[in-house]
């Protein structure tokens, strides 16, 4: 059975906003998370991304209520990343309605982290959040960066995604902190090298700008493609990327016209 590439929005949260920025910098209002939440539920999205992007920043939990009143109005899976540091607030996400939780800077600081939640709830819960930077210091040429891409690590990032996965990871988010927000394409280097070592899902991440940009991100061994400008814009739709894949030789879910 061939398995249909998805196509995710992503809603950059702060302060209950949706914002979108250039390389992770510069953040402006976008929006309203539910409000756009609903609109990519009508447009065909596969599901819905929800990052708080100042959580770890600011040192607080990611915004409750928000997730809870998006999870009453969108009925494909949510996932939820930004602030979340134990397996309790796991818990208290999908309590509120998440289906999948993203972790990121909190598993770099302890990856047991990974463990934890693991085990706790099974490895399908588990999306680990990579913000990716070139680095000719990193063997592979790639550094993870932990606070919404604030700060540059040492950790190479293809041996923490091998690392993460053999802890339970259950799917990478592969965001590319260079190409994010420049709508110049995926960086289909990253996501091959990603899907060679990864045996769980991939999703490509930053960079999206045009119809043309999305196949070449599957071709490059991306389970799934997630965009946050072009949609928030009204630039494209889920729709027209979906057709633009399908006449590509991309299997998708069909969407209404």
């Amino acid at each position: 059975m061939t398995l249909l590439c998805r196509v995710i929005p992503c809603l950059d949260v702060a302060a209950g906003r949706v914002v979108k920025g250039v390389n992770f910098q510069n953040l402006r209002d976008v929006g309203d998370p539910v409000e756009l939440a609903q609109a990519y539920f009508a447009q065909g999205a596969d599901e819905i991304t929800f990052l708080d992007v100042t959580a770890t920043v600011d040192e607080r939990a990611t915004t409750y209520d928000v997730v809870r009143r998006t999870a009453e109005q969108v009925f494909i899976p949510l996932t939820v990343g930004g602030g979340v540091r134990s397996a309790d607030d796991v818990a208290r996400l999908l309590a509120v309605g998440a289906d999948k939780i993203g972790v990121n800077s909190a598993a770099i600081a302890r990856p047991a982290l990974i463990d934890d939640i693991a085990d706790r709830f099974g490895a399908q819960v588990l999306v680990l959040s990579l913000d990716v930077m070139r680095s000719a210091a990193a063997p592979s040429g790639f550094v993870v960066t932990t606070h919404g891409g604030r700060t540059q690590t040492t950790l190479d990032a293809l041996e923490w995604a091998r690392e993460a996965i053999e802890r339970g990871a259950g799917e990478l988010l592969v965001n590319s902190i260079d190409a994010d927000g420049t709508k110049t394409g995926f960086d289909l280097e990253l996501i091959a090298l990603m899907r060679e070592l990864s045996t769980v899902p991939v999703i490509a991440s930053g960079g999206a700008g045009e119809l043309d940009h999305f196949a070449p991100a599957i071709s490059a061994g991306a389970d799934a493609v997630l965009a946050a400008s072009v949609f928030h814009s009204g630039y494209l739709t889920i729709g027209q990327v979906k057709r633009h894949m399908a006449t590509a030789g991309v299997s998708v879910r069909e969407v209404s016209a």
